[in-house]
């Protein structure tokens, strides 16, 4: 139970954070924020986070990362189903304090409340296909970094770092792309807010990061095996 609780309060300042500088900061143009101040603010709560819950519950914060965690045999199977739901309850409390605190803004407007999609609903208007290789591709280098800077044999102390770096410039990426997902429950938090296309279109942002997980565990476990209880 200290681990679930742990991930929903990660989960819940990630998109907090993440989401939040989104929706709160990046449409002023005097702070000056813009998709790198978002990507930044994405890339932190991680690193925050891994340093605060790290030890306690692996701080996932994704079912992605949970699945790819599995795939790569770093993860055992009865805990991915309440992982999950943790991940994705802590999400939804976070989009929900995040919609609480942009409602108290005179002439509020809900928008796209940093929702994930493609087409018209891309920030660049790219295609359901470019936004779902873009998404597998992604995922699977998050996934990727995430087993190599936490395998046994990697510098010590600096995995944290490595994976909150990683997600910084994964958005620095794809942000034009699909607003940046690769992380089913920060989709879905969102998603529930906006409603109409956000959950039309959320089967991508489940697909495409778990696909990319899994394949990044195989990979890396076939590259470097190494079994974590």
């Amino acid at each position: 139970m200290k681990k679930l609780v742990a991930e929903f309060i990660g989960t819940l300042w990630l998109v907090l954070g993440g989401c939040g500088s989104a929706v709160l900061a990046a449409g002023f143009p005097e702070l000056g924020i813009g998709f790198v101040g978002v990507a930044l603010a994405f890339g932190l709560t991680v690193v925050t986070m891994a340093y605060a819950i790290g030890h306690i519950s692996g701080c996932h914060l994704n079912p992605a990362v949970s699945i790819g965690l599995w795939a790569g045999g770093r993860f055992d199977a009865k805990d991915l189903v309440p992982y999950i739901i943790a991940q994705v309850l802590g999400g939804i409390a976070g989009a929900g304090i995040l919609y609480v605190i942009a409602s108290g803004q005179p002439g509020f407007e809900l928008g796209c409340f940093a929702a994930n999609g493609y087409g018209e609903h891309s920030p660049g208007g790219y295609s359901m296909m470019a936004a779902l290789v873009c998404e597998v591709v992604m995922t699977f280098i998050f996934l990727f970094v995430i087993l190599g800077s936490t395998y046994t044999k990697a510098p010590g102390g600096f995995a944290g770092l490595a994976i909150g770096l990683c997600l910084t410039l994964i958005h620095l990426i794809s942000i034009p792309v699909t607003n940046t997902s690769v992380n089913p429950a920060r989709s879905t938090s969102q998603a529930l807010f906006v409603g109409d296309w956000a959950l039309g279109e959320l089967w991508l942002f489940w697909v495409a990061p778990i696909v990319g997980a899994a394949l990044a565990g195989l990979v890396y476990k076939a590259l470097s095996p190494e079994i974590v209880e």
